[in-house]
């Protein structure tokens, strides 16, 4: 049999980076999808990684807010690969605005927002559907947030449009049924993120937070992360549409996003 395939979007760094190490360490091939120039040395070392393992990994830069690029990347995947078993959307974007700071947010932020982090995933899963319904079927999993069901995060657009994400996973799960599973979902504060590479004391400070309130005492790490994004991908069969807590318990007490 054909290894099995998975599309990873946002696939340079943080949480889509782990998710090329877990579906290779566990045998999969990957097409990774990235954005930034800036990203093409970890690509490179990720290549160097699959070749390691005697798996192939395919590149695909592409904007996935460009439904071209993001067809593009399916046909791409197909063409070297012949299938895709599975698609995780990780790919996102946010600009650290304090919520209360209302004039600070712009339209433009909510378009382009929106744009990566909801309409992204929905023009993915529209590339990708035709080849993750072949077959046994296959599976798509969101990175969606905390702050889409308690309204905090890096800004309030974020929030909205994690919040949108939510529901198109409910949408899609309901239209690519049964041939293709759609469930997301939404971590707290992880470690090695953007909120972390762009505000290292913010990150600090709302990790402490996290730690204290949580009942789990920690914030996860894009490993822990990536492991329940590929049991969702390739561990479940009875679930569908779905929304999980990756929070630490941070629900049960409180929330961290001052």
């Amino acid at each position: 049999m054909s290894r099995k395939v998975a599309v990873i979007s946002g696939g340079a760094s943080g949480i889509g980076a782990a998710c090329v190490d877990e579906f290779l360490a566990n045998g999969w091939d990957v097409a990774l999808n990235y954005y930034l120039e800036a990203e093409q040395p970890a690509v490179s070392r990720w290549e160097a990684v699959a070749r390691e393992r005697r798996a192939a990994l395919l590149a695909v830069r592409g904007d996935v807010s460009v439904d071209a690029d993001c067809r593009r990347v399916a046909e791409a995947t197909r063409a070297k690969f012949g299938r895709i078993d599975a698609l995780v959307c990780s790919a996102g974007y946010s600009r650290l605005v304090p919520h209360q700071e209302l004039d600070a947010l712009q339209f433009e932020d909510f378009t382009r927002t929106m744009a990566v982090n909801t309409a992204g995933p929905f023009q993915l899963a529209r590339a990708c559907a035709p080849a993750l319904a072949e077959g046994d079927g296959g599976a798509i999993v969101i990175v969606s947030s905390y702050g889409a069901i308690h309204g905090t995060g890096s800004s309030i657009a974020y929030a909205a449009s994690k919040g949108a994400t939510n529901t198109l996973t409910m949408s899609l799960a309901r239209v690519l049924a049964p041939k293709i599973r759609v469930n997301a979902v939404c971590p707290a504060l992880v470690a090695g993120g953007f909120v972390e590479r762009l505000d290292p004391q913010l990150f600090e400070q709302r990790a402490k937070l996290q730690s204290e309130q949580a009942p789990l005492k920690k914030i996860a790490q894009p490993a822990e992360v990536a492991r329940n994004i590929f049991w969702l991908a390739a561990g479940d069969s009875l679930m569908t549409g779905s929304i999980f807590n990756l929070d630490c318990g941070l629900h049960l007490n409180g929330d961290a996003r001052r």
